[in-house]
């Protein structure tokens, strides 16, 4: 009995030693994603994309809410950033259903657009063609 709980024990502390450097070691994979969002360089962005689902089994929507870049979400700074290609390449990446509901600020992304002026921006096309 005292050999099954000390085997609990060990398990247990092992597991919290290896969780945290693995949220941190997400973060510093995804360290440099608003840079290249805004240099609109896809094939970087689709390879930090393939490098974290490869790595940590995460795919762009999973942590797409957590990464702000100045305050905005990746899909608007690539529209404020006029960011055709890596916008356009979040959106198809993206579920649908993540696209139509609000962010963090309560808006969706078409309704932010709208509101700043960036209805006629090629992201929102693709993007209204998608949902």
């Amino acid at each position: 009995m005292l050999k099954i709980v000390k085997t609990s024990i060990a398990i247990a502390a092992t597991s919290i030693v290896f969780a945290a450097p693995a949220q941190a070691d997400v973060a510093e994979a995804l360290q440099n994603i608003c840079t290249i969002v805004k240099a609109d360089d896809k094939s970087e962005l689709r390879k930090k994309m393939k490098r974290v689902q490869s790595d940590y089994r995460l795919k762009l929507q999973d942590y797409y809410s957590g990464i702000t870049c100045g305050g905005n979400s990746l899909i608007r700074t690539a529209m404020l950033n006029d960011a055709v290609e890596t916008g356009t390449l979040m959106v198809k990446k993206m579920p649908k259903s993540e696209l139509s509901s609000p962010e963090t600020d309560g808006k969706t992304v078409v309704a932010w657009a709208s509101e700043n002026g960036l209805t006629n921006s090629p992201i929102v096309a693709v993007l209204n063609d998608r949902i």
